[in-house]
């Protein structure tokens, strides 16, 4: 069984994504959906949408197998709630899958779930994230993160990437992808959510690191490491890619990716300039490493995009 843990103000796509996937999924494999919401209270439970969904109380069952942790505004107040923490924490004694969808990641961390894990949430959240919870080894570029049976995932929608992968592993990949198609979804989405964070911003970055970035910028062709980024801003290595994860929500060598495939993406949409001298000017050095980044990005290959750009 499925469980969705939901909380007063909790954000109604967190729940509704995954209980979708399940759902088709379910269907799809020949079995009837079996999904349960949950609640520390009992009853209607009010979505930040003023939209409700009826829970049951948290009891003590060994039916849920995989439990899913909403996330949304009432975050804060959910993870001072004794009665949700005490009953994620028997899950986890249990061995049950839990996982978190968006901001939910502050409840597992508040329960001591991801103390010593990899986990990842909203980029907007980073920052104090990192502040509150300085134990998780946070992966802010991450769609969704898997350690052992803990389960996290990025920003509202990324729940429904995690469900999808979470039915690969129950079902299979072709149950996911069939459940992908039905939905008129991707079966796996290609890139990290610094796509769609403010570090897409970097054409005219701002901030505490916008002058790093814009050096950065003007010398792409140079072995930009940590070290030598940290060296400019006039930091210590270990300060410097805290402050950044911080301050940008991804890695100081996401970033660097980043401005290198867009200036990149500009080069081969706009010229004619051979691919393996673009990933020279532009620090990739290797047009097989310039290749994969640009399906990290953009879901498509230079060649692609340059085709594209021909044919518009």
């Amino acid at each position: 069984m499925i469980g969705v843990l939901v909380f007063p103000d909790f954000q109604l796509l967190d729940a509704a994504g995954p209980i979708s996937v399940f759902e088709i999924a379910s269907r799809l494999a020949g079995a009837a959906p079996s999904i349960r919401t949950i609640a520390a209270v009992p009853g209607p439970v009010r979505s930040s949408a003023g939209v409700e969904l009826l829970a049951r109380g948290f009891r003590p069952s060994t039916a849920i197998s995989t439990l899913i942790v909403a996330g949304g505004s009432g975050v804060n107040d959910a993870s001072k709630c004794d009665k949700t923490l005490g009953f994620l924490r028997a899950m986890a004694k249990r061995g049950v899958r839990i996982a978190s969808v968006c901001s939910g990641a502050f409840i597992l961390a508040e329960a001591g779930l991801l103390d010593g894990r990899r986990a990842t949430t909203h980029w907007q959240r980073t920052r104090q994230f990192l502040s509150q919870y300085p134990k998780v080894k946070l992966e802010p570029d991450q769609i969704f993160v898997r350690d052992g049976d803990i389960w996290s995932s990025a920003g509202i929608s990324a729940g429904i990437d995690l469900a999808l992968a979470m039915v690969a592993e129950d079902l299979g990949d072709e149950i996911a992808k069939k459940a992908a198609r039905q939905l008129v979804l991707y079966h796996r989405r290609s890139g990290g959510q610094s796509q769609f964070s403010s570090l897409l911003e970097l054409k005219a970055p701002s901030g505490r690191f916008g002058p790093l970035l814009s050096w950065a910028r003007e010398h792409l062709d140079a072995p930009l490491t940590v070290e030598a980024l940290a060296e400019q801003a006039g930091m210590s290595t270990r300060h410097f890619a805290r402050a950044f994860i911080a301050e940008t929500g991804t890695t100081p060598s996401k970033a660097v990716e980043r401005l290198r495939v867009e200036v990149a993406r500009q080069q081969v949409q706009s010229s004619s300039e051979a691919i393996e001298r673009v990933a020279e000017t532009t620090g990739f050095r290797d047009p097989e490493r310039m290749r994969r980044a640009f399906i990290r990005a953009f879901g498509q290959p230079p060649q692609s995009l340059r085709r594209a750009a021909r044919a518009g």
